[in-house]
């Protein structure tokens, strides 16, 4: 079943098309992602898909349904999350509590209960402890931002997109900032949300980290689609080694360990089982 759908996407910015046509698929229980140099237009193509930045043509379907005229918070709801690249953690809360402030969605009569029952429970604690033990922070949730590492941190940004329960995630640089031992554990720990019902959608510019946790990737440049196939496919594509590397770059031979190392995927792949 296809989950998320855009068909001829443009978003253009003072006569600039940030993104121009693009046409991308998702189906349910996957694990995509999209890949392309800084400034290529990744980014953009999420604000677009989750409602942040305007559409000047094109369609975004999702779970069956088109988003034409719905607001980022409604797109939430119907089961499409996100994390962003700059964190804005709240430093003097604890890491549970910048969990239940994103995930909880108060009635109108939720202050009333508040008076009359202070300290309640919140209803999304259950699904906030959920998601700190899917990325493996199930013990530090008492713990604060600055208490934790870098990569911690980022963990923390993904543990705030999946307290929702989404059936989507949009991941925006999850890998930023990381060293390549944190960036291989990262990926293993998050090829796992497929284990609990969750189709993941991954942007990045690490090519090592993509390649080795997708099962099939878009390439973007200059917000144009140049490429898109299996891992194997697009590391041997020419236009995608032209792109990261300049145009007269010649692809090595498929499989050969120069093409490996050359789109960062000299490291075997990491799937669930590995994490």
């Amino acid at each position: 079943m296809t989950l998320l759908r855009t068909w001829d996407l443009t978003v253009t910015f003072g006569g600039l098309n940030a993104n121009e046509s693009v046409a991308i698929s998702v189906e349910s229980g996957s694990f995509v992602g999209l890949i392309g140099p800084n400034g290529a237009g990744k980014t953009t193509f999420i604000d677009a898909i989750t409602g942040f930045v305007p559409t000047s043509a094109g369609e975004v379907e999702f779970d069956g349904r088109s988003f034409a005229g719905v607001a980022p918070h409604e797109r939430a709801a119907r089961g499409l999350s996100r994390t962003f690249q700059q964190l804005e953690l709240f430093e003097d809360m604890s890491i549970r509590d910048n969990l239940l402030v994103a995930s909880e969605r108060p009635a109108w009569w939720s202050f009333v209960l508040d008076i009359f029952r202070p300290g309640r429970p919140s209803p999304a604690a259950a699904d906030v402890d959920w998601a700190l033990d899917v990325v493996g922070l199930s013990g530090q949730g008492d713990r604060f931002p600055s208490d934790l590492s870098h990569g911690q941190r980022k963990l923390v940004g993904v543990a705030r997109a999946l307290a929702s329960r989404p059936k989507l995630v949009l991941l925006d640089e999850p890998a930023a900032g990381l060293d390549t031992t944190e960036s291989q554990r990262l990926g293993g720990q998050l090829r796992s949300l497929l284990d609990h019902d969750i189709t993941v959608f991954l942007i990045d510019h690490d090519m090592g980290l993509v390649l080795s946790v997708c099962d099939y990737i878009y390439v973007l440049d200059f917000g144009v689609v140049i490429a898109e196939g299996t891992p194997e496919e697009v590391r041997n594509n020419r236009e995608v080694i032209s792109a990261y590397l300049g145009a007269e770059a010649e692809p090595p031979p498929p499989g050969s360990t120069e093409a490996a190392t050359t789109l960062g995927a000299s490291d075997p792949p990491v799937r669930a089982d590995d994490a």
